[in-house]
């Protein structure tokens, strides 16, 4: 027994910018999506990450370098929601290291919730002669605020 022979299916020839009838056809042009604009990153601050050890400093060479700082030169530093602000001082009551990190005396990492071995990113204001420690926790708090998820602009705390 042998099965009947099926016809093939041959789609027509028309193709987007093809000739039907001697005519040309206009050919359909896909909808590109739009790219949002993405904010550039200010010239006047320096990222970097440092990881705080068990004496409270904080450093990235890269970073401190750029205040230029010297060791004795007076810091003062505030502290408020997770963030170390520093600036020189002549009367301010912590001293540059010889070295390029930051001391964040015990009172203000227990303020921000900081522990030995947590990650900061820390952030240099040139122009303001201050550097910024901003807990990772934070920064999660930033990204939450501003990540965009699936039918919403943002999740909500």
């Amino acid at each position: 027994m042998t099965a009947p022979v099926i016809a093939p299916l041959i789609p027509p020839r028309a193709r987007p910018g093809a000739r039907e009838h001697g005519r040309a056809v206009p050919a359909r042009r896909l909808p590109v999506a739009a790219a949002p604009e993405v904010p550039a990153v200010p010239d006047d601050v320096v990222y970097g990450f440092g990881r705080m050890d068990s004496s409270g400093r904080v450093g990235d060479r890269a970073v401190t370098g750029v205040l230029g700082w010297q060791p004795g030169d007076q810091l003062t530093l505030t502290a408020d929601a997770g963030v170390v602000l520093a600036r020189r001082d002549p009367g301010g009551l912590v001293t540059m290291p010889g070295k390029p990190y930051l001391v964040i005396p015990a009172a203000l990492r227990r303020r921000c919730g900081l522990r030995p071995g947590d990650r900061v990113l820390v952030a240099v204001f040139p122009a303001r002669d201050t550097l910024a420690a901003y807990s990772l926790a934070v920064v999660d708090q930033a990204l939450q605020a501003h990540t965009p998820v699936f039918g919403g602009v943002g999740r909500q705390p």
